[in-house]
């Protein structure tokens, strides 16, 4: 009956992370808003503070976040196979068009696409709706509405690399010293089926690739092993999202000829018009350069330290997280999550998509479907893309 139990848990994350994986557009941000409505509000596999302490854990983290908060929702709701199956789920939709993207679609400019501009109304339209959500539940006093402003401003008007990591560093001081008496009368338990010894595992096994592949590559002369090195630092090194990666990748491939620039920037532009994580781009170098094993090799190299990173850390969060003090410093950290996911809405989804009028008018229809009609995120997707190709004949 367990058995059974277990298996049925395995296809609904399958099933649910594939949906989402099929029509989650817009970036790492919109991720997060179509995890929390779909995961939190409609299905309630998480409370709502617990998804915050896991988005604050994954924003730690090097790698891309959204996919780590959604292994991280798999593995509390099936273990490490529903960690895995949810990964799959997400992310393989984007990893086979973008395949499919290197064999035909080279050349091709696509970020013109009316459609594409309708998907980017539509990571409008989400990202709001996951913001005002968060923003409620996360910022409900003055201090911390000022931490998530000082986030605000701090990551809106210095953009780099190490911002991000720095105003949540700050915030969680700041938390740490206000809020370490704080008792908090929603105490959840997050429940992780992972020993500590598999978790340190997993963190030996990240540290060890990082050291050991630069010097198998040199050693070797393996076109592969020169392949998983590059992928798997740059998966390991990059703070901000899928957008932080591309100039590192850029640096690892295009000045010693793995390939042109123009095939580069041929393949930024499809992975702008796919669903999923931004990190899938990936496949698409990787399929560019040995076909499609190389695009499945690229994936696995990529991910790879997201995985081994959330794995590593998702035991020790839960008594990190009821320490009071440590509590005190999260919630000045979930406070700088909500106005980093203001500022990310500002720039670059706002900026990238709201252009005119006729845009504005739509993104508000968009966000009516969506938050009082409460229609299926599909729906608004599908009516986002055909919306964007009529408006080109406007």
């Amino acid at each position: 009956m367990t058995e059974n139990k277990g298996f049925r848990a395995l296809i609904e994350i399958l099933f649910v992370s594939t949906r989402l994986g099929v029509t989650s557009f817009g970036g790492p941000v919109a991720h997060l808003g179509y995890f929390h409505n779909e995961y939190i509000l409609r299905r309630k596999w998480m409370d709502e503070k617990s998804y915050a302490d896991l988005v604050a854990l994954c924003q730690f983290l090097p790698g891309p976040a959204s996919s780590q908060v959604g292994i991280g929702i798999g593995v509390m709701r099936a273990g490490i196979l529903g960690g895995i199956v949810s990964f799959i789920g997400f992310t393989l939709p984007s990893v086979l068009a973008l395949i499919l993207f290197a064999f035909i679609l080279q050349g091709f400019n696509v970020s013109d696409a009316g459609w594409l501009h309708g998907l980017k109304m539509v990571a409008v339209a989400v990202v709001a709706h996951a913001i005002l959500g968060m923003a409620k539940n996360l910022t409900p006093d003055l201090t911390r509405k000022a931490l998530a402003l000082f986030a605000l401003v701090g990551t809106v008007l210095w953009q780099s690399a190490f911002t991000q990591v720095g105003v949540i560093m700050i915030c969680a001081l700041i938390g740490f010293i206000i809020f370490k008496n704080h008792q908090d009368r929603h105490e959840t338990n997050m429940h992780f089926p992972i020993s500590k010894g598999f978790a340190i595992g997993c963190l030996t096994l990240f540290f060890g690739l990082l050291f050991l592949l630069p010097f198998l590559r040199e050693i070797t002369s393996l076109n592969w092993i020169a392949m998983f090195d590059s992928f798997y630092r740059s998966g390991s090194l990059v703070f901000g999202g899928g957008h932080v990666v591309l100039p590192l990748l850029e640096r690892e491939f295009v000045p010693t000829g793995w390939l042109s620039k123009d095939q580069f920037l041929a393949g930024y532009g499809a992975a702008q018009a796919v669903p999923g994580p931004l990190f899938t781009f990936a496949a698409y170098l990787g399929a560019v350069m040995n076909g499609w094993q190389g695009g499945l090799l690229a994936t696995v190299a990529i991910f790879l330290p997201a995985f081994l990173l959330i794995l590593g850390t998702l035991p020790f969060w839960d008594s990190l997280r009821r320490n009071p003090k440590v509590k005190g410093a999260l919630m000045g950290v979930n406070a700088a999550v909500v106005g980093i996911l203001i500022a990310a809405f500002y720039q670059p989804i706002w900026t990238s998509s709201i252009l005119a009028p006729i845009d504005f008018a739509f993104s508000a229809i968009l966000f009516s479907m969506l938050v009082f009609w409460k229609l299926p995120p599909w729906i608004v997707v599908v009516t986002g893309a055909l919306g964007g190709s009529l408006m080109t004949w406007l």
